[in-house]
C-alpha cells in the first residue's frame, strides 16, 4: 500500500515542479535545478519538493525563499534554496546541496 502513496506523491511533486518551473523565468531566475527526493528518484509519501534557484537578490539568505513562496504559492510542501549567481559559482564544488544536485 505504501507504493500507492509514494506514486501519488511523486505525481503531485512532478505536477507542481512543472507549474513552478514555468513561472520562474518571469521572476528573474537565471537557473533552477531540481533537488531532493524527486531528483534522487527516492520519493516517499512524506517527500517535499526541493528546488535550487539562482537569481540576483539583495535580501538576506534567510529571507530569499519568502519572495518565491509569496509569488509562486506552492501547492505542496516546497523548499526553495536561493543562491545568488556569485554564491552558486563559488559553491558548485563545495556546498553539499549544490554538489549533490549537480552530480
Amino acid at each position: 500500500m505504501m507504493f500507492g502513496f509514494a506514486a501519488q506523491r511523486r505525481s503531485q511533486l512532478e505536477e507542481e515542479f512543472l507549474r513552478i518551473s514555468a513561472e520562474l523565468g518571469r521572476l528573474g531566475v537565471e537557473r533552477f535545478i531540481l533537488a531532493g527526493d524527486l531528483a534522487r528518484d527516492s520519493v516517499n509519501r512524506n517527500s517535499e519538493l526541493e528546488i535550487i534557484v539562482v537569481r540576483p537578490m539583495e535580501e538576506t539568505p534567510a529571507r530569499r525563499a519568502d519572495f518565491f513562496t509569496t509569488h509562486l504559492r506552492p501547492g505542496v510542501c516546497t523548499r526553495i534554496h536561493v543562491f545568488t549567481p556569485t554564491e552558486y559559482e563559488r559553491g558548485r564544488d563545495s556546498h553539499p546541496l549544490l554538489r549533490e544536485a549537480l552530480t
